[in-house]
C-alpha cells in the first residue's frame, strides 16, 4: 500500500515539474519574442568576465550598454578609447549610472585572459560594478566585431590594427547610436545614452 502511495505522489511530482518546465519555457520564448530582431541578445555566444564568470550578452538585458573593441597591450589608440569610455562614464547623469554598463570586449583574447583584464581594469580604475571586460573565443569576438562595424587585423605578434568606434545599445540589445574616432566631441553619445537611461 506504501509503495502505491509512493508512486502516485511521483506520478504527481513528475506532472507538476512537468508543466513547471514547460511553464519556464514558454516564459523564455515570450522573452525571446518581444526582443527585435536586431538585437545582440540572440547571438549565442559565452564569454568570460574580468572576475572569470561566463556569461551570454542575453544576462545584460535591461541595462544600457556602452561597448568599446580594445586589447590590453595596445599603446596606441586603446589608451586613449579608455580615456573616451571613462569620459563618458563621468558625464552619464548621476541617477542614471546604474541603468548603464560599459563594457570593453577584447580582440586579443588569448592574451587578454579573466587575470589580465582584471588587472587591466584595476590599473585604470574601471574596477566597479558599472564596468564589464570580456573575453570570448577568436570566432565569438571576429562575429561581435562584425556587428559593431568594428574592422581589426593582427599585424604582428602583440598588436592590432583596428576601428575605434563606441557603440550604445538599448535595453533589448538593439544598436541606437555609434561615435568613431579618438577624443571626439560626444556630446551626441552622452545625450543618446541619459535617454536611454531616462526611458528605462
Amino acid at each position: 500500500m506504501k509503495v502505491y502511495k509512493l508512486l502516485i505522489l511521483l506520478c504527481v511530482l513528475m506532472a507538476c515539474s512537468s508543466k513547471s518546465s514547460e511553464t519556464e519555457n514558454a516564459s523564455s520564448n515570450s522573452v525571446r519574442e518581444v526582443l527585435p530582431d536586431m538585437s545582440i541578445y540572440h547571438l549565442p555566444a559565452k564569454w568570460h568576465t574580468q572576475n572569470n564568470e561566463q556569461i551570454e550578452l542575453k544576462d545584460l538585458q535591461g541595462d544600457v550598454l556602452v561597448m568599446v573593441m580594445i586589447y590590453t597591450s595596445c599603446q596606441a589608440a586603446c589608451p586613449r578609447l579608455v580615456a573616451d569610455m571613462r569620459n563618458i562614464e563621468s558625464q552619464i547623469g548621476g541617477q542614471l549610472k546604474d541603468e548603464v554598463k560599459l563594457i570593453l570586449v577584447s580582440i586579443d583574447p588569448e592574451t587578454d585572459t579573466p587575470e589580465r583584464l582584471k588587472a587591466f581594469a584595476k590599473e585604470n580604475q574601471m574596477d566597479n560594478d558599472q564596468w564589464l571586460f570580456l573575453q570570448g573565443t577568436e570566432a565569438s569576438v571576429r562575429e561581435f566585431a562584425n556587428v559593431l562595424a568594428v574592422k581589426y587585423k593582427q599585424i604582428s605578434p602583440m598588436d592590432f590594427s583596428h576601428s575605434n568606434i563606441i557603440s550604445v545599445f538599448d535595453q533589448k540589445g538593439v544598436l541606437q547610436h555609434q561615435q568613431e574616432g579618438l577624443g571626439v566631441d560626444n556630446k551626441e553619445t552622452i545625450a543618446k545614452i541619459n535617454e536611454l537611461a531616462g526611458n528605462g
